[in-house]
């Protein structure tokens, strides 16, 4: 059975960072595409990041650019999110996400495997 559990979010003030980790079980990670992505209040999920099965490639949201990096570590079966200068505009349910196959996509219906999520809140 695969299983991806998320920790390590919280409540932040406006500029602040947090570090999001995802540990994976049931698969075998290395030969999996991981990604992260997000839904606000009312809004739809979106995409955040992606890397490939070998961390050497790498996807982001324009919107995070430059503030976010996805890492991951297969020996310990985990992907991480380092969030910095959160903003309100950051506030969501962050998703981490694994696929089969090499090219970090940033289309979510391409994920197979889905964490339940945990809550980011950036206060102003």
């Amino acid at each position: 059975q695969v299983q991806l559990v998320e920790s390590g979010g919280g409540l932040v003030q406006a500029g602040g960072s947090l570090r999001l980790s995802c540990a994976a079980s049931g698969l075998t990670f290395s030969l999996n595409t991981a990604g992260w992505f997000r839904q606000g209040p009312g809004k739809e999920r979106e995409f955040v990041a992606a890397i490939s099965w070998r961390g050497g490639t790498t996807n982001y949201a324009d919107s995070v650019k430059g503030r976010f990096t996805i890492s991951r570590d297969n020996a310990k079966n985990a992907v991480y999110l380092q969030m910095n200068s959160l903003n309100p505009e950051d506030t969501a349910v962050y998703f981490c996400a694994a696929r089969a196959g090499m090219v970090p996509t940033t289309v979510d219906k391409e994920y197979q495997y889905w964490g339940q999520g945990t809550q980011v809140t950036a206060s102003s």
